[in-house]
C-alpha cells in the first residue's frame, strides 16, 4: 500500500511487529467465525451458501467504498486480478468449505486448513529469492506435514469414521488460499481495499452463476430464514477480514501474513465446543498442536529480527 507525497508514490513506512500481531489476532478470529456462522446457516446447498456470502462481502464493501466517494467499478488491468482473486480466494474454496463441514467437524476442518501457511512457505521458496527456506524452516515444513499425517492419516482407514472426502476437500482449500496467497504478492502497485472488493464481486457472481445452473433458483428459497447468521458470514466473516488481509500480504509478504493459519484453529476449536457442542479428541488436539508447531518454526524463525524496533 503507498501514499501520495508531492504528487509521486512513497512506500508504506515498515510494518512492527505490533501491527502484524494485531492483524493476524483480527483475520483470525474474524475467519474462525465463519465455520460457526457456515454450521448456523443449515443444510443450504454449498453453491447457494458461497453465492450468498460473497454477494454480501461485496455488497457491504460496494457501500463503504461508496460512502467514500470512490468507484466500485474495475479498471481496465483489474478484471484478471478479481477473477483469479474471486476464484481461488473467493467461490471456489467457500464452495469447498460449505461441503467440507457437512463431512467432518469444524475443529478437525480449521486444524487441516492450519496447512496452508506450510504451503505458501514452499512455494514462496520456488518462487520468490527473499522467502527461501532455511534449514531450520525445512525442518517446520517437515513437522508440519508430520502434524497433518497425524490428523488425516487414519481417515484412509474405513472404520476410522473420518471422512476421506472432507479430508481432501480441506486439503483442496488449502491450497487454493495458498495460490492466492502467492498470486497477491506478484500483484504490483494495488489497493488492497480494491483487491477485495473484486475479489468478492467476481466470487458473488461466479457462485451464483454456478449455483442458478448447477442446483436451479429454488435452492435459494431457504435462505430468508437463515438471514441473520448469512449477514454475519458475509459482512464480519469474509468483506472486513479480507480487506485487512490483502493489506497485511502486501505490506509483510506471504508467509508471513500466512500465519494466520497458526491461529485460526485455536479460535474455531473454542467456537465449536461453545456454541456447537463439538468435543475434541485426543488425537485432533496432537496433530493440531504438531501443525501448528510446524508453521510457528516456518514463520517465525529468523523473520522478528528483521522489523523495526
Amino acid at each position: 500500500m503507498t501514499t501520495t507525497i508531492g504528487g509521486a508514490l512513497a512506500p508504506e513506512p515498515a510494518p512492527t511487529p505490533a501491527f502484524i500481531v494485531s492483524r493476524l489476532l483480527a483475520c483470525s478470529i474474524l475467519w474462525a467465525s465463519s465455520f460457526l456462522f457456515i454450521k448456523l446457516s443449515g443444510s443450504l446447498n454449498p453453491f447457494v451458501l458461497a453465492a450468498i456470502r460473497g454477494l454480501i462481502g461485496a455488497a457491504s464493501l460496494a457501500l463503504w467504498f461508496a460512502a467514500q466517494g470512490k468507484s466500485i467499478l474495475p479498471q481496465r488491468h483489474e478484471w484478471r486480478i478479481w477473477a483469479i482473486l474471486g476464484t481461488f480466494n473467493g467461490w471456489l474454496p467457500n464452495v469447498l468449505l460449505a461441503y467440507a463441514l457437512t463431512q467432518i467437524t469444524t475443529a478437525t476442518a480449521a486444524m487441516i486448513q492450519a496447512s496452508s501457511p506450510l504451503i505458501v512457505a514452499l512455494l514462496s521458496h520456488a518462487l520468490f529469492a527473499e522467502e527461501r527456506l532455511t534449514p531450520r524452516r525445512l525442518v517446520g515444513v517437515l513437522v508440519g506435514f508430520a502434524g497433518m499425517g497425524i490428523l488425516i492419516g487414519p481417515a484412509a482407514f474405513p472404520e476410522s469414521g473420518i471422512s476421506t472426502a472432507g479430508v481432501l476437500t480441506m486439503l483442496a482449500i488449502a491450497c487454493s488460499y495458498a495460490t492466492a496467497n502467492i498470486y497477491v504478492r506478484t500483484v504490483k502497485q494495488a489497493e488492497p481495499a480494491r483487491l477485495a472488493l473484486g475479489q468478492q464481486i467476481c466470487s458473488g457472481f461466479a457462485a451464483t452463476a454456478l449455483a442458478l445452473v448447477l442446483v436451479g433458483p429454488s435452492a435459494f428459497m431457504p435462505v430468508p430464514a437463515h438471514l441473520a447468521p448469512l449477514i454475519a458470514l458475509g459482512v464480519a466473516a469474509t468483506a472486513l477480514p479480507v480487506v485487512l488481509f490483502m493489506d497485511l500480504i502486501r505490506r509483510t509478504g506471504p508467509t508471513r501474513a500466512s500465519m494466520v493459519g497458526y491461529l485460526m484453529p485455536v479460535w474455531t476449536a473454542i467456537l465449536a465446543v461453545l456454541f456447537l457442542g463439538e468435543t475434541i479428541g485426543l488425537r485432533e488436539i496432537l496433530g493440531g498442536a504438531v501443525v501448528l508447531a510446524g508453521v510457528a518454526l516456518v514463520s517465525f524463525t529468523g523473520r522478528w529480527r528483521q522489523l523495526p524496533r
